[in-house]
């Protein structure tokens, strides 16, 4: 085989993975999109949604800045070297890394060291099955952190909130499905995805989990009991209520597929992967002979060009943006920030920022724990993101990509850093705790949910790279200095203490009992 063709093959698998979402998905969207009331605020997180994948189509750049973990999984004929395959798909992983496609994301566990490149011990992923066919089938999924940390494994019988016990049965399993949904809330950038395995052990029934993302969202499951079971959490999850970025609304998932493997006696495993709603998960069909692609995978019925639409999602966008303030209200924020200015806001005004901001995630959240900042953050805005950054010849920073990344973890930081620094504003998605809501009402601050995995959008609203600090940390981690214009985000989280995250997950709860007595058989 022509190796240098099959990385040229993979590279491309790499990129369009990135960037362009499957017709599947897609579709899935436009029917949410649909089903959403209008003038919203998760009507207005879909317009913003449907924006970004136009952007990311027209500009070939990454949908969610967060590029995930790349995971491979290559069916190859008998014969073909699968040595060469890996080293053909690691070259076009650096390639594509290094053209702004992929952000750098393997880190050394022990270390914190960023690669800078997705190569790392044990990355990327490459699952491997010889088959009798003649051509050689791979298939890539772009699964960002903040979905992967709401991946969820229930070992039964188990007792779970809002539904009580969950035995050895369909009935059971049932319940675990539905709570997995339920424990994402927002925080894996819904209205989202779920893959299930029933059965294994700990880490095949992960595997078997993940296995079911690669099907087809539009597929029907040969199994009678798994399909029955694929349409009643598809029908009963939307009526939780959370909705897109966990706002409230119609639409809480978009597709939900169910594997079933034997297990051993004395385990019951039922695993969950969940994918946010930038579900990026494409394959090829390769000639093992050229190395070229002769066919793409998931490319089946209409594919929705949602710049057909744009008109129409920015007067949604311009109505919701209305509808979801106290009156017909828009409030523009601008850096240095007073404490009476944060006082003024509630929750569900939209905000517009312009001006200065600076990006702050894991690490630059505990150094500042520990060490005093380098730059004055009185009055300022920490965005939770990590970006794509790409360099010019001449040296300068540009961002390709830059959507929120989910805040939650960070709350055992967040307040007594706004506190000591004196922030007054944080942008994330998912929300936070009760540790950082005491601490905005003490300290007179506010948290601005922006629309997580609107990586083109946010980039777009992005005027300037002023600076950057901590580049030792890894370009996702380092803190950007970056000027901004028409930064749109919601607050749901306001120095009176009010949260919507908090409001949503207790409403979603109570919907959640009503389960609790179906039997599913």
């Amino acid at each position: 085989m022509d190796m240098f063709k099959f990385q040229e093959s993979m590279y491309s698998l790499i990129v369009e993975t990135s960037t362009n979402l499957p017709k599947d998905v897609r579709r899935a969207i436009k029917g949410a999109k649909a089903r959403e009331n209008a003038g919203t605020r998760s009507a207005m997180s879909l317009a913003t949604i449907t924006n970004n994948i136009t952007m990311a189509d027209d500009n070939v750049s990454p949908i969610c800045q967060d590029t995930g973990l790349p995971t491979f999984k290559i069916k190859t004929p008998v014969g073909v070297n699968q040595l060469e395959i890996a080293e053909a798909v690691r070259n076009a992983l650096v390639l594509a890394t290094k053209a702004g496609k992929l952000r750098p994301n393997a880190v050394d566990s022990l270390t914190g060291e960023n690669s800078g490149d997705n190569l790392g011990e044990g990355l990327p992923v490459i699952k491997f099955e010889q088959w009798d066919k003649d051509y050689i089938d791979a298939r890539l999924i772009l699964k960002g952190g903040g979905c992967e940390n709401k991946n969820i494994q229930y070992s039964l019988p188990c007792e779970l909130e809002g539904l009580g016990k969950a035995g050895r049965d369909l009935d059971g399993i049932r319940k675990c499905i539905m709570h997995s949904v339920y424990q994402a809330q927002g925080q894996g950038c819904s209205a989202g995805f779920i893959g299930v395995g029933i059965g294994g052990d700990r880490s095949s029934g992960y595997d078997l989990a993940k296995a079911q993302l690669f099907r087809s969202n539009d597929d029907v499951n040969p199994n009678e009991d798994l399909r029955k079971l694929e349409e009643y959490v598809m029908e009963h999850a939307n009526e939780l209520g959370i909705g897109t970025m966990g706002f409230g609304g119609e639409t809480t998932l978009l597709g939900c597929k169910i594997g079933v493997m034997h297990r051993l006696p004395a385990s019951f495993f039922v695993s969950v992967a969940y994918n946010c709603w930038a579900f990026r998960r494409l394959g090829v069909k390769v000639n093992p002979e050229t190395g070229e692609i002769n066919e793409w995978l998931y490319q089946e019925g209409e594919k929705i060009d949602f710049a057909l639409e744009d008109k129409q999602a920015e007067q949604e966008t311009a109505a919701a943006s209305e509808a979801a303030v106290e009156g017909p209200r828009e409030v523009v924020l601008e850096a240095p920030i007073t404490e009476e200015k944060i006082r003024e806001l509630k929750v569900g005004d939209v905000v517009r920022i312009n001006g200065r901001m600076y990006t702050g995630r894991d690490a630059i959240h505990k150094h500042l724990s520990e060490n005093d900042s380098p730059i004055d953050l009185d009055g300022q805005i920490i965005y939770h993101c990590g970006p794509v950054m790409l360099k010019d010849d001449e040296g300068k920073w540009h961002v390709k990509a830059a959507g929120p990344t989910t805040s939650i973890r960070e709350e055992p930081y967040q307040g007594d850093i706004m506190k000591r620094f004196g922030i007054r504003a944080v942008i994330g998605k998912g929300g936070m705790g009760p540790k950082t809501l005491a601490a905005l009402e003490e300290h007179g601050g506010v948290y601005l949910n922006a629309i997580g995995g609107a990586a083109q959008y946010y980039a777009d609203c992005i005027k300037s790279v002023d600076g950057v600090n901590f580049t030792e940390f890894g370009i996702p981690e380092a803190m950007w200095h970056l000027s901004v214009e028409g930064f749109t985000a919601v607050v749901t989280m306001d120095s009176h203490g009010n949260s919507l995250h908090k409001d949503v997950q207790q409403t979603s709860l109570e919907k959640l009992a009503k389960f609790k007595e179906t039997v599913f058989k």
